[in-house]
């Protein structure tokens, strides 16, 4: 058996793209932890070692807080790339408010996601040079 490369917190509210995205991740050689709400994800333990978060930006809705305020007072730390169907400022807003590490619209290209993702994990945890 093959090592993983790392684990993939995945979340999206629509489960044709959770399905796709699973498959995507796990053939590039990842652990997948799906789920299909913020509040799912919250639920779980999050390890933030060698991990990385992909999330539809509709899927970030909680009823209280942000999920950004919620892994903020677990002390979770994660890079997250962004997907969605939606290109306009409020998604990009939400994108930088995250200080997302990619930012993909649906449908995904599955090599350029992997390698995001690849980018992400190596600089997880280095300081921002902006």
């Amino acid at each position: 058996m093959h090592k993983k490369k790392g684990s993939i917190y995945l979340v999206d509210s629509d489960s044709s793209a959770l399905r796709g995205l699973t498959r995507l991740l796990r053939a590039g050689g990842y652990e997948v932890l799906a789920y299909t709400s913020s509040e799912e994800l919250l639920k779980s333990f999050i390890a933030d070692k060698n991990a990385c978060l992909i999330t539809d930006a509709r899927t970030l809705s909680l009823s209280k807080n942000d999920l950004r305020a919620e892994l903020s007072k677990k002390a979770v730390k994660l890079p997250v790339i962004f997907v969605s169907t939606d290109d306009n400022e409020k998604t990009r807003k939400k994108a930088r408010t995250f200080n997302a590490a990619g930012f993909f619209r649906k449908p995904v290209d599955g090599p350029a996601l992997l390698d995001a993702i690849a980018w992400a994990l190596e600089t997880a945890g280095q300081p921002n040079e902006h």
